[in-house]
């Protein structure tokens, strides 16, 4: 490549929101739940890699559009309650994501890099339509979201679809995610990667890649 990156490529949950421990943790918190009951049960759909296929994984089958919120709620707490919890399936989705916040310093980081010609996409993996989508108009030029498309990260194809949109070269575009798999995936696919530990890693980082000040 002859020239820098021209788009960004960011994750939702745990990227433009605060990390996603302390709002799980949060949420189990205040759902009496213990932590490391979700983890347990999370390790157990995912299995060590995340690659488990969704006929036993309801995660996958969620975030794919192939399970209906409901039907997910219930097998969550089903298995959360294995664990000694009394958690109720109905609302379960929307009272843990009432825990997440946006993370305002990478919502300004993406606003920059918008106003600096870039061109910005959202690609995230949903459970539900429990999104904070204030501002996104200013924020992304393409939103790609896992349930409305029936993919999944970290599916090749989905990666594909989002450079597709962005009618761009896979080459010229960075990827920010907080998961390591979905990082591999995508640099499978060509396009460049981040992987999102923190807010002043990442900007500089980005700053690096783009080569215009994102920072602030």
């Amino acid at each position: 490549m002859t020239h820098p990156p021209r788009a960004l490529v960011v994750d939702w949950y745990g990227v433009m929101t605060q990390d996603l421990n302390s709002a799980i943790g949060a949420w189990a918190q205040a759902d009496g739940i213990s932590f490391s009951t979700w983890r347990d049960s999370m390790r157990e759909w995912f299995g060590p890699l995340g690659y488990v296929d969704a006929t036993i994984n309801p995660v996958h089958a969620l975030e794919r559009g192939e399970l209906e919120v409901p039907d997910f709620e219930v097998a969550l707490a089903e298995r959360l309650n294995r664990g000694g919890s009394t958690v109720s399936p109905d609302g379960l989705l929307a009272r843990m994501f009432e825990h997440f916040a946006h993370a305002p310093d990478m919502v300004g980081l993406v606003r920059r890099a918008r106003d600096r010609g870039l061109a910005t996409a959202l690609l995230s993996n949903s459970w539900g339509d429990h999104y904070l989508r204030d501002g996104w108009d200013e924020m992304f030029d393409v939103v790609v979201i896992s349930g409305e498309v029936g993919m999944r990260k970290p599916e090749a194809r989905i990666f594909e679809l989002v450079v597709r949109r962005l009618a761009l070269p896979p080459a010229d575009c960075v990827f920010v995610d907080d998961h390591d798999v979905n990082i591999r995936a995508a640099a499978d696919v060509g396009l460049l990667g981040v992987h999102h530990r923190s807010y002043e890693q990442t900007a500089r980082q980005l700053e690096a890649l783009f080569g215009v000040p994102l920072a602030r």
